[in-house]
């Protein structure tokens, strides 16, 4: 196929475009890819607590939800299986998906690890983390003499 000198004079142009559009395109494709590998949360603090709330939808959390403390980071794993089947009399259909999903977000320094707390309900996990609120105490530092 012959291109006219116009059409091959567009032509570099436009893959350079195309190159330089390269790492944005890029970044895109990855943030997509690992949107989808995640579950949306929010966090705040409310009453000396870490409040982390997560949309898990469709999962049994007796089941399917792994939350644990890891270095002092909060660690929620969640796997999701859906399956459906559709039989009806010419047609028959079946539809699965699986994957599995985690976050690891960081605790306040204060939070006292052993009371936390996790309920799910309508759809979301609702994780609440207390926070040691008492100041620290003042101590003196003596300083040696060399």
């Amino acid at each position: 196929m012959a291109m006219t000198r116009r059409e091959d004079e567009d032509l570099w142009p436009r893959l350079e475009r195309g190159f330089l559009d390269w790492p944005a395109r890029t970044s895109q494709m990855w943030r997509r890819f690992l949107d989808d590998d995640q579950f949306k949360v929010e966090e705040f603090t409310k009453d000396n607590e870490l409040v982390v709330r997560a949309e898990l939808p469709g999962i049994d959390p007796e089941r399917d939800v792994d939350i644990s403390i890891i270095d002092g980071n909060l660690s929620i794993r969640a796997e999701r299986r859906h399956e459906e089947k559709v039989e009806e009399r010419n047609y028959r259909r079946s539809e699965f998906r699986y994957g599995s999903f985690s976050r690891v977000l960081p605790l306040p320094p204060k939070a006292k690890e052993t009371d936390i707390k996790a309920t799910y309900k309508d759809g979301i996990l609702e994780v609440h983390a207390p926070i040691d609120s008492a100041p620290s105490k003042a101590s003196k530092i003596r300083v040696d003499r060399n």
